[in-house]
Order: structure tokens, then sequence, then C-alpha cells
């Protein structure tokens, strides 16, 4: 009986201990078949960069529900034990980073991105929408388009798509192109035989 009690405190010292649960996931995406058949029905076409492109275009950050902008839901709808300020800034909490597997402590550390980038929606379709519609992108809290993230890791993404950088997590890869695919769906945006290709290699992980 002590051996059982024993082994039960050690296998729950060895829980508290293991690498941190992710985070919940954004809504809206789909399985691996369905991200295949989406990404099937995307248009492929060469990705011509018009010019003309500003990430003023995309009002994002937009007011949510009384002080909360979109950035301030996302960092409370992904974190652990967030606490807020008055004006809906994050003081506390714990955010894990789906990208390179990293835990923080502090809201600062952590950027809000766009799984589509601004950038690359604009020059995939984007740049003949009307500016209600781009808001709409900018701050979907519908499709799995905004994850709260490591900044720097953010930043090195910038607005490159799938065949110019990957997560740093391939554990994530799956997760990642089906996220991906989604966004590109769901506002019909093109995407390039490269970014084809390395979604497909993606998805194969899942």
């Amino acid at each position: 009986m002590k051996s059982y009690i024993l082994a039960s405190l050690l296998a729950a010292v060895g829980t508290v201990s293991a690498v941190p649960m992710p985070a919940p996931a954004p809504p809206g995406i789909p399985s691996t078949a369905n991200a295949k058949t989406q990404l099937a029905a995307l248009t492929v076409k060469t990705i011509t960069d018009p010019g003309g492109y500003s990430r003023d275009l995309f009002p994002h950050w937009n007011t949510v529900s009384g002080a909360c902008n979109t950035r301030e839901t996302v960092l409370k709808r992904d974190g652990t034990n967030v606490v807020v300020s008055s004006t809906c800034a994050a003081t506390s909490g714990t955010w894990f980073s789906p990208y390179d597997g990293a835990t923080w402590t502090a809201a600062s550390d952590v950027d809000i991105d766009h799984m589509v980038p601004l950038k690359n929606a604009w020059i995939s379709g984007a740049n003949t929408w009307t500016t209600a519609k781009r808001t709409q992108f900018a701050n979907d809290l519908n499709t799995p388009q905004l994850w709260a993230v490591t900044d720097n890791v953010n930043q090195a993404k910038s607005d490159q798509s799938p065949d110019s950088w990957k997560p740093p997590l391939t554990s994530f890869y799956c997760t990642y192109a089906k996220s991906w695919v989604a966004v590109k769906y769901a506002y019909a945006l093109a995407i390039s035989s490269a970014e084809k290709s390395a979604l497909t290699s993606m998805l194969n992980t899942c």
C-alpha cells in the first residue's frame, strides 16, 4: 500500500514538472482531411506584389468589447490565469507559444501573430478588398488567424509564407498548415505553387 502511495506521489510530481500543456487553440482549425480539401480548392498562381501595401490599410487591434481591443482579447483567450487592468491591459498571466514551445509570464514578450500575414494577404488578393473586409481580416477571432506567440519568433516570420518560413517546432507543422489553409480558404486568397508544395508537405506530417 505504501509503495502504491509513493508511486502515486512520484507520478504526481512528474506531472507537475512536465512540459506545460499548450494553450487552447484559436477556433476554426479544420481536420486534416478538410484542410487538404480546402488546399485543393485554392487558386494557385504566380504571386506578384502589386505595390502600395501599408499596414494602415488593414486597421487592426480594434475595440472588441468595453476597453478590450483585439490584441488584449487574444491575450486573455490564449493565456492562463490572465489578470487585466481597468483598461484591459494584461498585468500578469502565462502564455505558451506553440510556434517554439516557449512559455512567457510577461505580455510584453508576446506578439499576436497574423497566421496569414497582412502583406501576404495583400499580394494574394486583399489589395482588391474594401477597407471593411481588410479590417475584418486583421481582427478575425472566428478563424485560426490570430495567435499569441513569442515576439521575436513572430518578427522572424515577418510576412513570409510557409515555403520561406516555418515555425521552429516541427511538431506544430500540422496545425500551422491547417490553420494557414483555413484562413486562405475563408478569404479566397491565392497561393503560389511553392506555397502549396510546402503546405502539402506540412499536412503530410499530421
